[in-house]
């Protein structure tokens, strides 16, 4: 099992993290990975959890009429893949796609891989897939691609102040629970 890491030793994105959970009276353990994990199927691995139990963190953005993005964020069952179509009707943004590299760093503060359910650098909607529920635990990013922490699905929405909301459908067949994932898992983007 990975080891907990003292809060002295943070990277500045996982302080920034940390620090806006305490800000809404979470205290967050976090964890760091020996080495960075390529699908939710490893990130589960890593740390002990079935791969359900694994929060993909996905950045899509809807179209603004100042030709900018408002960015929308999905948090994901390991096990699930979001669909677009639904996501769209749900934040009712038809123009809804999946956000580029750069997008997501630029509306989140992060990279991909290390996108956490809070502490943005802008406002982010958030959307939750109600399979997380599931769990008394799930683990999501914490700011860089080998910082994680486990949480509480509910308190995850909390602290994500996120709508729970059927995004998302199970990935069936042969690689559907170690598709691409990006560089944790708990994380990633790139596996819509």
């Amino acid at each position: 099992m990975p080891e907990t890491v003292a809060p002295e030793s943070f990277d500045p994105a996982v302080r920034r993290v940390v620090e806006a959970a305490a800000r809404k009276g979470v205290e967050l353990r976090i964890v760091v990975l020996e080495a960075t994990t390529h699908t939710a199927e490893d990130a589960a691995l890593a740390v002990g959890a079935e791969l359900g139990q694994i929060v993909k963190s996905l950045v899509f953005v809807a179209p603004r009429d100042d030709a900018g993005h408002e960015p929308v964020l999905c948090l994901v069952s390991g096990t699930n893949r979001v669909d677009v179509a639904r996501l769209a009707a749900v934040v009712g943004e038809p123009g809804i796609r999946r956000a580029t590299a750069r997008e997501a760093r630029d509306l989140t503060g992060y990279a991909i891989g290390g996108i956490p359910p809070v502490g943005h650098a802008h406002g982010v909607r958030a959307v939750m897939d109600p399979d997380l529920g599931r769990f008394r635990e799930v683990w999501a990013a914490a700011g860089a691609d080998r910082a994680v922490f486990p949480i509480a699905p509910a308190a995850l929405r909390a602290l994500a102040n996120a709508i729970v909301a059927p995004i998302a459908d199970a990935v069936d067949g042969p690689g559907g629970a170690a598709e691409t994932a990006g560089p944790v898992g708990p994380a990633t983007h790139g596996d819509a």
